[in-house]
């Protein structure tokens, strides 16, 4: 009788072990899918971030032209103006030059 009882403790023992296993892999599987949602989630928000990082990128490849034209463009408007400013003052120059001579001969 005392091994029948034995048996049917140990027997008892198992099944509650089986049931905790049992419990333990629901709960696994159910972390799994958890898990893998949020993979997806982390995969389509990458695909996004990657995008906008395109996006950001040829803006600023854009931008850098842009930039430069106006770079260049005020380069050759400063050179331009100093020639001019270079021309008056020639002209200038003439102009006091020939001032002189016209007093020269007035004299």
């Amino acid at each position: 009788m005392k091994n029948l009882e034995e048996k049917e403790k140990k027997l008892q023992s198992a099944l509650s072990k089986l049931k905790n296993l049992k419990l333990n892999f629901d709960e696994l599987s159910t972390n799994i899918s958890e898990i893998e949602n949020q993979k997806n989630q982390l995969k389509i928000e990458k695909e996004e971030l990657q995008q906008k990082y395109v996006n950001l990128d040829n803006e600023h490849k854009n931008l850098k032209s842009k930039l430069e034209e106006i770079n260049l463009d005020t380069i050759k408007k400063f050179e331009n103006q100093n020639k001019f400013n270079k021309k008056v003052d020639e002209l200038n120059q003439e102009t006091e030059s020939l001032i002189e001579e016209i007093d020269e001969w007035q004299t």
